[in-house]
């Protein structure tokens, strides 16, 4: 699909011209106020739509009315979705050429736009053995040119990572995820299970132990003249998770192939910051493994050694993530970087919490954690903000060791960013927890079943904004 900017777009000849309606209002277009509001007593109701045909009297060859709903309800989430809507809606009618027109809108919609017709032109069909030729083409629109090119590479950034979740286990593996990583254009270091080894990372090789895909560590590095910042964003990367000896329930494992979502929002970042430039130094990191219960898989009891010699026994090989996470930590405070954030479907516990709707942030740094709550509510994502008090730690109190890797059954979201916060040193850092924004298993908004990108819009929008 590609977008292309006009100051006149309903002389454009198209398929499909798409003009909103506001609830209570009528349209701009004499065709749509006859036969939708005043013969078929069309509303404008949000997501609505009423499609027509013009009979050869326009450029284009139907009308979608798309309802907006009420005025003083409308903002630019809803715009995003309703766009949204439409691309699928004209997607369905098999349009090729789309135009769309609105009036009234009172922001600049130039970036949602954007968005919001690429989250709904995507597709996972790789494995498809047929696959529907019902991509639109052309779309057209009035928007600022430069806005709507830089939220199509962030558009790009999403789709890459989309596809890197969605994908199996089988082809995700770390290894691939290495190779990936090496196919970037930057400066990449990949370490090995003997690597990792010497750098004492004694937790993060302890879960991929059980599997025969070999752990890979994986460092990738943006640089430019005299950044203004240095920041860390690490991904957690389970490319699948079993639940090791602690093992899932088949019906938890069918969507585990996802829980290398922040490593995809990672790879993603890394794969699109290039073309953005910014003044900021930027390291990618990725602790990939698996966490399978093979005949060397950790066990519960056994105690692991961290990368900065912190002890941790484990309680339950399923509380895997923040084992991986702990050494990336480590490693990440190393690097005389300004921030660290982390990204990772961590816990249940976020989920319970914030259901589909939101991600949990929390961290050591107010108002690190409270610009990427900013960036993320811009530009459509949500984060709330969860409690990291000390007390939670007491339930990860162990007798042999300097700490459990899970505890209580009550508050671990938060429990999970405390046991984090011990393996960060003197660095702003924040933790996003998208166990229940990275993968949806049926539409939701804007978004199609599957993974969403979760992450890509609130990080890389932060980077691009110092």
């Amino acid at each position: 699909m590609e977008i292309k900017i006009t100051d006149n777009v309903t002389s454009v000849e198209s398929d499909i011209l798409v003009i909103n309606m506001w609830e209570g209002e009528k349209t701009t277009n004499s065709l749509a106020n006859e036969y939708a509001v005043e013969q078929d007593n069309f509303k404008g109701k949000f997501g609505e739509t009423y499609l027509l045909p013009t009979y050869g009297k326009e450029p284009y060859r139907k009308i979608l009315v798309l309802g907006f709903g009420k005025k003083e309800k409308f903002c630019p989430d809803k715009f995003r979705e309703a766009i949204a809507k439409a691309i699928k809606k004209c997607m369905q009618m098999e349009a090729k050429k789309v135009a769309f027109s609105f009036d009234g809108v009172e922001f600049d919609y130039a970036e949602q736009f954007t968005l919001g017709a690429y989250i709904a032109d995507y597709k996972f069909d790789k494995y498809k053995s047929e696959k529907k030729d019902n991509k639109i083409q052309e779309v057209y629109a009035q928007a600022n040119e430069n806005t709507v090119r830089n939220a199509e590479k962030m558009a790009a950034a999403m789709n890459f990572a989309r596809n890197l979740a969605n994908e199996p286990a089988q082809f995700a593996t770390p290894s691939e995820l290495a190779d990936i990583a090496n196919d970037l254009g930057l400066e990449t270091k990949i370490y090995n299970k003997d690597e990792c080894e010497k750098m004492g990372m004694g937790a993060f090789l302890a879960v991929g132990k059980g599997s025969a895909q070999e752990p890979k560590f994986i460092h990738i590095k943006y640089t430019c003249d005299n950044p203004k910042k240095r920041i860390a964003i690490i991904g957690k990367g389970i490319c699948f998770d079993s639940g090791g000896l602690d093992i899932k329930p088949a019906s938890s494992m069918l969507t585990m192939k996802d829980d290398m979502s922040g490593a995809a929002c990672v790879l993603g970042i890394m794969s699109i910051i290039k073309e953005f430039n910014p003044n900021v130094e930027v390291h990618g990191i990725i602790a990939a493994c698996e966490n399978m219960p093979g005949c060397s898989a950790y066990k519960p009891g056994d105690i692991l050694t961290a990368k900065n010699g912190k002890t941790i026994e484990v309680d339950n090989t399923d509380a895997e993530g923040r084992l991986t996470l702990a050494d990336a930590l480590c490693y990440a405070c190393e690097l005389g970087v300004d921030e660290v954030i982390d990204i990772a479907t961590l816990t249940g516990a976020c989920m319970v919490a914030l259901g589909t709707q939101a991600a949990g942030i929390m961290g050591n740094d107010t108002e690190l954690v409270n610009n990427l709550i900013k960036s993320g509510k811009s530009r459509g994502e949500r984060l709330w903000e969860l409690p990291l008090w000390e007390e939670y730690f007491d339930s990860l109190k162990s007798d042999v060791a300097d700490m459990k890797n899970s505890g209580a059954r009550w508050g671990g979201a938060s429990a999970a960013g405390v046991f984090l916060q011990k393996f960060v040193k003197d660095v702003k850092w924040a933790h996003i927890d998208v166990a229940g924004t990275a993968y949806l298993d049926k539409p939701q908004k804007e978004f199609i079943s599957g993974a969403t990108g979760a992450g890509i819009r609130t990080i890389l929008g932060y980077i691009l904004e110092q």
